[in-house]
């Protein structure tokens, strides 16, 4: 007789991790006793901090501590409740006002995380006779959301409109189709084609959705994608997630009123969950009016990317597509991945190792991503790291050194 628990002793990522753990090389659930947000503490040694969405640098900002903790002292730790019934404050309406003027719609819904609500949004307007459409490389909760809901899920390769449109074309034209990209990718860290997938999407009569969780706060001087393309009006549904700019946890899904309607009405993911604390939803708040009043952060998270674009090519170093302040590091095997991201720790630099299935065979990588609070101090410490472990794993060619004049 089978027991359900025979496959943990032959799994092979398992298996890959337990070796791992044994050479000291192994990355994952390992603590952080603690963070400044440009750098933190790893096992007692102090660490630039190169793998945190905090992209504007807003989670140690004294405002924002101070808005949640003035909410705990107000609301509590929790609201006990979901948002259909006890769960809703005067907090959570607010937020959501400010939000959908901020992001240019008519109305948003907020939800406990990121992963909520793009499990509820997509399970709740796919229905059985209905296709959604995903960018290969779109995030694991669009895809368990396209799983979740009871229509039929088509994948297109990772930026290639004319894949999109060949999937597009062959399905009916009276189905309902809605097509869901990632603004910002990421783990490439490159920007979704909006108007070409948004003409697309017109010519076929799908909808569309974008997923700007690592896009708000970032791209569109922090307004999204969608707004850095000059395309708002043209994009029906946009969510973002606010464990990246807006300091905090949760997400939220913006579009038409009675498309945001529909959706509390209909997601269970939102019905059925407790509601985001008041901490979480003040902190939020607190970010968004500094994200509205000054505008330099958002300026100073780019000029930090582009000074590491530039000496990660310098140095020899494959980044890919990256044109965010996403900015992967691709190695190659997991071996060395995890060789490399252990080096770096040792030299004082923590990334964020990734490897497959999260990325294609033999295309692991290091990924990195900056804040706007990075001095050049922190930046030029990472830059000497990588370039110490690159030449010592031979990642990147040895550049000799110059003679000194006399």
């Amino acid at each position: 007789m089978a027991d359900l628990f025979d496959k943990i002793a032959t799994d092979e990522t398992i298996k890959r991790a337990k070796e791992a753990t044994e050479v000291g090389v192994y990355p994952y659930f390992r603590a952080l006793s603690d963070s400044e947000g440009v750098t933190a503490t790893f096992e007692g040694r102090e660490v630039v901090m190169l793998g945190s969405n905090n992209y504007l640098g807003l989670t140690t900002d004294p405002r924002v501590r101070r808005a949640a903790i003035e909410a705990i002292e107000r609301y509590g730790t929790s609201v006990t409740g979901s948002r259909f019934l006890n769960g809703t404050l005067e907090l959570h309406l607010e937020l959501e006002r400010r939000l959908a003027k901020f992001m240019g719609k008519e109305a948003a819904c907020v939800f406990s995380t990121g992963y909520q609500t793009n499990v509820g949004t997509i399970s709740a307007l796919v229905s059985k006779d209905d296709f959604v459409i995903v960018d290969k490389d779109d995030h694991a909760s669009i895809v368990d959301g396209c799983i979740m809901s009871q229509g039929q899920m088509k994948r297109f390769r990772h930026n290639d409109v004319s894949s999109l449109e060949n999937v597009l074309s062959k399905l009916p034209a009276d189905a309902g189709k809605l097509v869901i990209v990632d603004g910002v990718y990421s783990m490439g860290g490159d920007i979704a084609p909006l108007p070409e997938i948004v003409a697309i999407c017109k010519q076929y009569g799908a909808r569309i959705m974008v997923d700007d969780a690592h896009g708000i706060g970032v791209t569109g001087g922090g307004r999204g994608t969608a707004v850095h393309f000059g395309l708002n009006d043209q994009v029906d549904l946009t969510m973002g997630t606010f464990s990246k700019s807006f300091a905090s946890i949760g997400g939220v899904i913006a579009g038409d009123a009675d498309v945001i309607y529909y959706i509390q009405h209909k997601a269970r993911a939102l019905i059925f969950s407790a509601a985001l604390p008041a901490p979480q939803a003040a902190a939020v708040l607190a970010a968004l009016d500094i994200m509205e009043n000054e505008p330099q952060h958002v300026q100073n998270l780019w000029n930090n990317a582009e000074y590491m674009r530039r000496g990660f090519c310098e140095l020899g170093y494959n980044t890919g597509k990256s044109n965010t302040p996403i900015i992967p590091v691709i190695l190659g095997s997991d071996f060395i991945v995890a060789l490399a991201w252990n080096a770096l720790v040792q030299e004082g630099v923590y990334t964020n190792p990734v490897v497959p299935p999260a990325t294609p065979p033999n295309g692991g990588l290091l990924r990195t991503s900056y804040t706007a609070t990075h001095r050049q101090e922190h930046l030029d410490r990472a830059l000497e790291a990588f370039k110490i472990v690159g030449e010592r794993l031979d990642l990147i060619p040895t550049k000799p050194e110059l003679p000194v004049a006399k």
